[in-house]
């Protein structure tokens, strides 16, 4: 089939499918690996070390090695904007939710609608056509792929950002050994001097851009990297700056211009909010928690995006929040969670008793010391009491 109506049919079938924008780039090497093994490096994706595995280092760079005559890749939108709910997220009582993150797990949505796609144009051509199907689940660099498609540049949030649109959508690519018009790539930075999304950032993790004009970010600084990613403690110079975020962080899209201007709520129901997960206060959040075991939290989460923090990842962020609201009707799921069985939720359940500072809470800090044993959270109580100790 001719290349230029092979990439108007392969568009009109992707749209049929409920994709947003959708470009064509060629299947050549990548442009930003040296920005890309600069950044690894300079240990600045913090443990996400899948992101600097050898193997997935070089897949990143040639396509090829992930298909074998990759000679075009298709690359589609999936828009995910919503409305917050009401109150949220200035109530600090209420658990503020990623957008992305509040219904269906995106990857399986996209991946199905994308294999049809595949499908469709093997047919279609009617002669065998490889293809692989990648939605930010492999070594493959989806924003570049992305701009080369002629979808939008990388803003100073790091994000991509198309003009008509903003920024709140999921990408996935298709990869093909057909030869397709690609589109002209997206060269142009439109954020020129705006610098909203530097200056809203609470852990300040957008860093502007470098000496080449990409984006520069922290990972290890991102509320979206320390409540998702971030196995461990949150470190604690960073506690007090994450608000009520609990899972994700949409503050560096929600003050965009393109976003404020541009975004839309999506039409696909997938995306829309579980009951429970839109804003809910969080002493209901943390209840729900403290009440499941692991294999209980993934059971009830089956089918979200928010298992990836686990069912302790999840409870510590929501502690965290619990502490920086400080108020006093916290203090009963607090005290629970300073029993509970994960050292990582008792440890942040102490230092958020800590910030509420009330004398109930300091006496729930007071007699958990005798039955606990683990450094890290006796420290975290030690802390805690000798910073809200009254003077003598």
């Amino acid at each position: 089939m001719n290349p230029r109506l092979l990439s108007q049919s392969i568009k009109a079938r992707a749209a049929q499918l409920g994709f947003g924008p959708v470009g064509i780039a060629d299947a050549g090497k990548s442009r930003h690996m040296d920005l890309y093994r600069g950044w690894i490096e300079r240990g600045a994706h913090g443990e996400m070390e899948y992101l600097a595995r050898p193997d997935a280092v070089a897949r990143r760079a040639d396509l090829q090695l992930t298909l074998e005559g990759a000679r075009s890749v298709v690359v589609v939108a999936d828009q995910y904007s919503q409305e917050d709910p009401p109150g949220v997220p200035d109530d600090p009582s209420r658990a503020v939710i990623a957008r992305y993150a509040r219904g269906d797990d995106y990857h399986e949505v996209m991946k199905r609608r994308l294999e049809e796609l595949l499908t469709w144009i093997q047919d279609d051509v009617r002669e065998p056509v490889a293809g692989r199907v990648y939605i930010d689940t492999g070594p493959i660099l989806e924003r570049e792929l992305a701009s080369r498609a002629g979808l939008g540049w990388f803003g100073k949030n790091t994000m991509l950002i198309d003009p008509k649109r903003g920024s709140y959508f999921f990408v996935g690519v298709l990869l093909l050994d057909l030869e397709i018009e690609p589109d002209e790539p997206f060269t142009e930075d439109r954020c020129g001097t705006c610098t909203a999304c530097l200056d809203a950032c609470p852990t300040g993790a957008l860093l502007g851009r470098d000496e080449d004009g990409a984006p520069v970010i922290e990972a290890t600084r991102c509320i979206s990297y320390l409540t998702i990613e971030h196995r461990g403690p949150i470190p604690r110079e960073l506690r007090a700056l994450m608000g009520n975020r609990v899972y994700g962080c949409d503050i560096c899209q929600e003050v965009c211009p393109w976003n404020e201007r541009f975004a839309e709520p999506s039409d696909e129901l997938a995306y829309r909010a579980t009951e429970g997960l839109d804003g809910p206060t969080l002493v209901d959040l943390a209840e729900r928690l403290l009440g499941l075991t692991e294999k209980g939290f993934l059971r009830e989460f089956a089918g979200s995006p928010m298992t990836r923090a686990r069912r302790k990842g999840l409870l510590r962020n929501v502690c965290v929040a619990l502490g920086n609201w400080g108020a006093e009707e916290a203090v009963p799921t607090l005290v629970s969670a300073l029993s509970d069985p994960a050292r990582l939720v008792r440890g942040h359940a102490a230092w958020a008793l800590g910030r509420v500072g009330s004398p109930v809470a300091l006496d729930a800090l007071s007699s958990r010391l005798a039955d606990e044993s683990d450094g890290f959270v006796l420290e975290e109580i030690g802390l805690a009491v000798g910073r809200r100790a009254p003077s003598a």
